[in-house]
């Protein structure tokens, strides 16, 4: 058996950096991984569908040249399924064409052994993985997600994908439906449909983004509709079939069925962690799976064992696994230092960006706060004339009776930005009449928060 101070399971970015800084400190690190060093981000998710979107919003700019005055006539574009080729290829190469060589090298320079295959705990301090034995002191779980298949009827019929597929395959489909309105869905409805795609985007429940503020949501719904993609809200599925042609048929609980070329899934995820072998160790996971953590992100009842990342059910987004993963390297190193969720930005990367922090209103009531709340609308931003964009919204929460902000919510140009401004007022509790104070440059879309600062801070107690 080959004995290692920490053993990590599971390569994406919060495993990654616990390996890596655990190494840099000196400790012998093992760290397994079945599939790609990097996890889903680099590869088939964050940077692949943030490149497919910035063609596609390339495309759409290029279609108003003449209203930005950047031409005298329109400029003509060639066909929407030869664009899309040249898009994949620039996200491939953006991508490392999924080959994770240069990552696994990278966290082997550190002094991390890398072990490919799948962990399992077997004993108190064992794990196995690859046919080899791995001992440790302590174990760090940053297994990740795994994409939630949905329980429909003769969806075992028909060949749909995963945002995975959806984000690495080659072909447009020249229609499709998508099943799941959260950040996922939307961010591929919107990259898909800048190509000519035929995108029906059908969410069960009564908003898009649900847990966000239904005004920001339906702000993000306008933007999909106005860009061609038919938003379907409230509309339950109930049953999935192939057609004769080939095609995928969805049978809503309302309405006419709908026919696309492509089925893709983006009803969430779910913690990975099944088959770790966790209840060796006496550890039960949540009834979704995750890993229940303390604000040291160590596992509930585990003087050695720690999780990072979605394995954890909170803040599943990778600068929430990476501040994790600071969190847990920082303590297994001898520190105390405990999380703080309050500012985790959540951002949806359409064109314009959605992007909130904080708490919604109504979560803010419900926890007993006494809430006031301000808006702006960006549309009258002077950034907004010279951009020549739709502009959009702003709405800040605050605590009256602490007179801070709690949370923002953003949905304009460059909102996954400036929500920044937001997540540290909100981190630091900046007294609201500071921030009413805080001078932005002319012009900016970051300006849009000063006249609700000023209005809020004059209602505070």
């Amino acid at each position: 058996m080959e004995d290692f101070d920490v053993v990590v399971l599971g390569a994406g970015s919060a495993g990654e950096w616990v390996a890596g800084g655990a190494a840099d400190a000196g400790r012998s690190v093992a760290l397994v991984e079945a599939l790609r060093v990097g996890g889903e981000c680099p590869y088939v998710a964050c940077i692949p569908s943030k490149a497919m979107l910035r063609s596609a919003q390339a495309r759409a700019e290029a279609g108003h040249l003449t209203d930005l005055g950047a031409a005298s006539a329109p400029v003509a574009l060639d066909d929407d399924e030869a664009a899309y080729r040249a898009a994949a290829a620039r996200r491939d190469r953006l991508s490392a064409e999924r080959d994770d060589t240069q990552a696994a090298r990278g966290i082997e320079r550190r002094g991390v052994r890398l072990v490919r295959g799948t962990g399992r705990v077997t004993s108190p301090g064992v794990v196995e993985a690859g046919g080899r034995r791995l001992g440790y002191r302590d174990l760090v779980v940053a297994t990740g997600s795994r994409p939630v298949i949905p329980l429909v009827e003769g969806l075992d019929t028909v060949a749909a994908w995963t945002s995975d597929r959806a984000l690495s395959d080659p072909a447009r489909p020249g229609s499709l439906i998508i099943l799941g309105g959260g950040a996922v869905g939307c961010e591929l409805a919107q990259a898909y449909a800048g190509f000519g795609a035929v995108v029906t985007l059908v969410e069960a429940g009564p908003q898009l983004v649900s847990g966000e503020d239904p005004a920001i949501a339906g702000e993000l719904a306008g933007v999909l509709r106005r860009g061609g993609v038919d938003v379907r809200l409230n509309a339950e599925v109930k049953a999935v079939a192939a057609t004769a042609g080939g095609k995928t048929r969805v049978l809503l609980d309302d309405g006419p069925a709908i026919d696309a070329e492509q089925l893709i899934l983006a009803v969430g995820r779910s913690p990975a962690t099944t088959g770790l072998g966790l209840s060796t160790l006496g550890i039960t996971s949540a009834d979704d799976g995750a890993l229940p953590v303390d604000a040291s992100c160590r596992v509930r009842g585990q003087a050695h064992v720690w999780a990072a990342g979605d394995v954890t059910g909170i803040a599943p987004y990778t600068h929430g696994a990476n501040y994790q993963a600071r969190v847990v390297t920082e303590n297994l190193l001898g520190g105390s230092r405990a999380a703080d969720y309050r500012a985790i930005p959540r951002v949806v990367y359409t064109d314009p960006p959605m992007a909130t922090v904080g708490m919604t209103p109504a979560q803010a009531a419900a926890a007993g706060i006494d809430v006031i709340t301000a808006t702006a609308d960006l549309a009258e931003m002077a950034r907004n004339n010279t951009e020549g964009t739709a502009g959009g919204l702003l709405m800040l929460v605050a605590d009256r009776g602490r007179g801070v902000l709690i949370g923002a919510a953003g949905l304009g140009p460059g909102a996954d930005d400036w929500i920044s401004e937001a997540s540290v007022a909100i981190r630091a509790s900046v007294p609201l009449t500071v921030l009413a104070d805080v001078v932005h440059p002319f012009p900016t879309f970051a300006q849009s928060y000063e006249v609700p600062l000023r209005e809020l801070a004059a209602r505070q107690r």
